[in-house]
C-alpha cells in the first residue's frame, strides 16, 4: 500500500524526522486559508504548491510550483488541482490531481537522496544513500553507480551507530548537521521497522542554507499483509490512486496486476502464474495480466475473474491454467461455464485442467455447450492462446 507525501510526512513527524511545514488540501476553496497559515507559520510569503498522486517525478510534470507570493500560489492552486498529471512513473494516461500539499519555500544548499528497503538477495534491509538527490535514483544507478552507497542492516542486530556514520560520510554531511543527519537517519529505520514499510524514501533529502537538515519529499510504500497490524495506516489508503481493477479484485480475494499485452491470464498460484506469463511471452505473445485465483476458488470467483479480464479492451484472447492442488478442477470447470454462459464471451479462451478432479472437470467441459479450445499441457495451452490472440 501507498500513502501520499503528505501523509508520509505526518508519520515522519511523529518519529522525530524534520519535515517543512505544510498543509494538504482537498477542495480548492481550502487553498486561501491553507496559504494563509503556511505564510504565517513559516513568516514567508513563499510557498510550493505540490500536486499529492502516488507517483514520483511530479515536478517533470508541472505538478510541483514555487510560488513567491499569494496570487500566484493561488494560481497554481487552481491549474493544478484537477490536473491530469503524467509522470515517468504515471501511466500514459496520467493520474487526477484530487489533493494539493502546500508547504514552506525552504532555501536548499544541497540536496541528497536517502532510502531504507528490503534486499532481496540478502533478505535483510538495506539504506541506500546518494549526494545526488533531487533527481530519478535509477537514472544515477545506471550513469554513476559508484555515488550510490548502500549500507546493510542485519535483522538481529539492528542499526548501529557505526552504520550510520557510515551513511552520513557517504553523504558528505559534516559538522553540526552531520549530528542531525544521524538522528534522522535513525529514526526513519526505526520509523521503516515498526511499521512493516517496505520502502521508505526520501529524495530529497535537503541541507538548508541554515545548516538544518530536513525531508524534502517523502514516500512510504507498507507490506499489504501487515496491515491489521497497523490500522491507524491502513485508514491512509487512497482508493482513488489504485487501479480500480485490482481493488475489485481483491474485493474477491483475487491477486491481479494489470499489464499491457492482450493475452489475458486466469491462474491459480503465484509461481504459476508467473510462468504461464513467461511462456506466454516465449511463445511470442503478451501477457495482458497477472491473476491468481489463489486456492480457494469457486464459480464465483472464476466469473469475477473473467469480468475483470474482459474489462481491458486491449486482451483478445485468455489462457486459463489450473493445477489443482487445494483447488480442485471441476470447480473451476463450472466456474468457466457459467461464466461463458452469462457474460456472453467474444475473445477464444484456452482452458487447461491439471490435478485434483483433472479428468472429471475434462468431462464437464466436454458436455457442456460452451465454445472453449482444450489444452494438455502447458506448452500446447500457451501455442494455442498466442494463435488465438494473433487471430490465427
Amino acid at each position: 500500500m501507498k500513502i501520499h507525501e503528505y501523509q508520509a510526512k505526518g508519520l515522519m513527524k511523529k518519529y522525530g524526522i524534520p519535515v517543512e511545514i505544510g498543509v494538504a488540501v482537498s477542495d480548492l476553496s481550502e487553498a486561501a486559508s491553507a496559504i494563509a497559515k503556511v505564510q504565517e507559520l513559516s513568516k514567508s510569503q513563499a510557498v510550493v504548491v505540490k500536486a499529492q498522486i502516488h507517483a514520483g517525478g511530479r515536478g517533470k510534470g508541472g505538478g510541483v510550483k514555487y510560488s513567491p507570493t499569494t496570487e500566484e500560489a493561488l494560481e497554481n492552486c487552481n491549474k493544478i488541482m484537477g490536473m491530469t498529471l503524467i509522470t515517468p512513473q504515471t501511466t500514459a494516461e496520467g493520474q487526477l490531481v484530487k489533493k494539493l500539499f502546500i508547504t514552506q519555500a525552504i532555501d536548499i544548499d544541497k540536496e541528497f537522496y536517502l532510502a531504507i528497503t528490503l534486499d532481496r538477495a540478502t533478505n535483510s534491509p538495506v539504506i541506500i544513500a546518494s549526494a545526488e538527490g533531487g533527481v530519478e535514483i535509477e537514472e544515477v544507478a545506471e550513469k554513476s553507480p559508484e555515488k550510490i552507497f548502500k549500507q546493510p542492516i542485519d535483522i538481529r542486530f539492528g542499526l548501529h551507530g557505526f552504520q550510520v556514520a557510515n551513511v552520513v560520510k557517504a553523504l558528505g554531511i559534516t559538522g553540526a548537521s552531520a549530528r542531525q543527519a544521524s538522528r534522522l537517519i535513525t529514526n526513519l529505520y526505526k520509523c521503516y521497522e515498526e511499521t512493516d514499510a517496505s520502502i521508505a524514501e526520501i529524495n530529497p533529502l535537503v541541507l538548508t542554507k541554515d545548516g538544518e537538515v530536513l525531508a524534502l519529499d517523502a514516500k512510504f510504500n507498507f507490506d499489504d499483509s501487515a496491515l491489521f497490524r497497523h490500522k491507524d495506516i491502513a485508514e491512509l489508503r487512497d482508493l482513488d490512486e489504485e487501479d480500480p481493477d485490482e481493488v475489485e479484485a481483491a474485493q474477491h480475494h483475487l491477486s491481479f496486476v494489470n499489464l499491457d499485452g492482450n493475452v489475458g491470464c486466469m491462474v491459480n498460484g503465484a509461481g504459476l502464474a508467473m510462468a504461464t506469463m513467461d511462456i506466454i511471452k516465449l511463445k511470442g505473445g503478451e501477457p495482458a495480466n497477472f491473476l491468481d485465483v489463489g486456492g480457494s476458488a469457486n464459480p464465483e470467483t472464476v466469473k469475477a475473474a473473467f469480468k475483470i479480464i474482459l474489462r481491458d479492451p486491449k486482451v483478445k484472447a485468455i489462457l486459463i491454467n489450473i493445477f489443482g492442488g487445494i483447488v480442485r478442477c471441476d470447480r473451476i470447470a463450472n466456474g468457466v461455464i457459467d461464466a461463458l454462459a452469462e457474460l456472453d464471451l467474444n475473445v477464444p479462451v484456452v482452458v487447461r485442467l491439471q490435478g485434483t478432479n483433472a479428468e472429471e472437470a475434462k468431462e464437464i467441459l466436454a458436455k457442456a455447450d460452451v465454445d472453449l479450445i482444450a489444452a494438455t499441457d502447458l506448452d500446447e495451452a500457451a501455442s494455442k492462446v498466442v494463435n488465438a490472440a494473433q487471430g490465427n
